[in-house]
């Protein structure tokens, strides 16, 4: 239920060696792009009793659109995929995605519209706008704002008031570099009133807390990583208790401009040259785009035939030579069966795929996410043979970002 995005890497001893002050503001480029990646590590208690871990990817890609005064106009896509736990070697499924708009000034606020889910965390990190010296601490308020539509039937976005306190501890590296690190640490008690459900069962009362840390990179004038260990008790109105408990990582990604004309015409060149039949690559709003056309499983089935494995060895050894971009599969199927069904057996037939290209070693699995679409996105007409088979496909969709 808790899909953050949040940063986590492992705090290290820090030694101050002389007083030193800063002064911590975001800044903002036009038509700076980067991605978030996070990792959630999750356990669910139910009535105190253990009940699964969960293994949660958030992926978010930022745009900054525009530069008004001293704030940033960002368009963000926040994207959630998940997988069992201990799979390490199975793709993520994509499992919710949202769109968000909003601005943000140099010292963190936010300035969203209500319509918009996400992010989760709002207001955080928030600087005083003073030098401060190791060991400083101030405070801000904060919210943490969730998507409780499918769960309970609330309808917007259900927001929760947190009262942050930071502390700045001085200088500390990450990935060989030196940063600034900010301890974040928040606790909530929160009592429900005046919920509007569909159903009965809704969250009354929610406590808990947040401990996070920060490293600030001043050059780009925002996060670079941090962590977060969490600690959330749920009391449903049933009075039945949920209990999520877990740590959560992350760091930011650049996003390098790519060439999607050129990039798509080496790997339609590299496709003619291979031979690899119904296999089309086109430019899309995302990225590059390698179809898969009337792709063939072993029947009502998602096993992937001898000749097809085939195939994908050809369009891996392809992939391989983009190993920064991010990959999105999606499935796709024919109008028949229910759409259920169809949505279920799309998922399945991308996952197979997906997987069967991270055991080639192409990327890591965290680098591709799978995403069942069933028959809504059709090429062709469904009411024909040819228009089936051409609809029953999978796209690998190289990322821009």
């Amino acid at each position: 239920m808790r899909k953050r995005a949040i940063l986590l890497i492992t705090l290290s001893f820090v030694t101050i060696v002389t007083l030193y002050s800063e002064n911590f503001k975001f800044t903002y480029k036009i038509d700076d792009k980067y991605r978030i990646l996070s990792r959630v590590d999750e356990s669910v208690y139910i009535n105190r009793h253990f009940s699964h871990k969960a293994d949660i990817l958030n992926r978010i890609t930022v745009h900054v659109k525009d530069v008004k005064n001293d704030g940033g106009l960002i368009d963000a896509t926040y994207q959630t995929s998940e997988r069992a736990s201990g799979d390490t070697g199975k793709s993520y499924e994509c499992t919710t995605e949202y769109e968000s708009e909003f601005i943000r000034d140099s010292l963190g606020v936010y300035n969203i519209a209500p319509r918009y889910f996400m992010p989760v965390v709002r207001d955080v990190p928030v600087f005083s706008g003073r030098d401060v010296q190791p060991g400083d601490t101030w405070s801000y308020k904060g919210e943490e704002v969730h998507d409780f539509r499918k769960s309970f039937g609330i309808p917007d976005a259900y927001h929760i008031p947190i009262y942050v306190n930071y502390t700045y501890l001085g200088k500390a590296e990450y990935e060989g570099k030196t940063y600034d690190l900010l301890s974040v640490r928040y606790d909530i008690y929160y009592r429900a009133s005046g919920v509007q459900s569909s159903g009965e069962l809704y969250p009354a009362k929610i406590s808990g807390r947040s401990a996070q840390h920060v490293y600030w990179n001043a050059e780009a004038g925002r996060p670079e990583a941090y962590e977060e260990n969490f600690d959330f008790k749920f009391e449903m109105s049933s009075g039945d208790t949920v209990q999520y408990t877990g740590i959560a990582n992350a760091y930011v990604i650049e996003s390098k401009i790519m060439d999607k004309t050129s990039v798509a015409d080496n790997i339609n060149d590299s496709i003619n040259k291979g031979g690899i039949k119904d296999t089309g690559v086109s430019v899309s709003d995302e990225g590059v785009k390698i179809t898969l056309s009337n792709i063939q499983f072993k029947p009502e089935s998602f096993e992937l035939t001898n000749t097809e494995s085939k195939k994908l060895d050809q369009i891996a050894e392809i992939l391989s030579q983009y190993p920064d971009r991010d990959i999105l599969v999606k499935g796709h199927t024919a109008l028949a069966g229910t759409e259920e069904g169809r949505m279920k057996l799309s998922s399945e037939r991308a996952a197979s795929v997906a997987d069967y290209l991270l055991s080639k070693g192409i990327r890591r699995s965290e680098q591709i996410i799978v995403k069942g679409v069933g028959a809504k996105e059709p090429v062709a007409d469904n009411s024909t043979a040819e228009g089936k088979k051409a609809n029953r496909r999978v796209e690998i969709i190289i990322l821009e970002n």
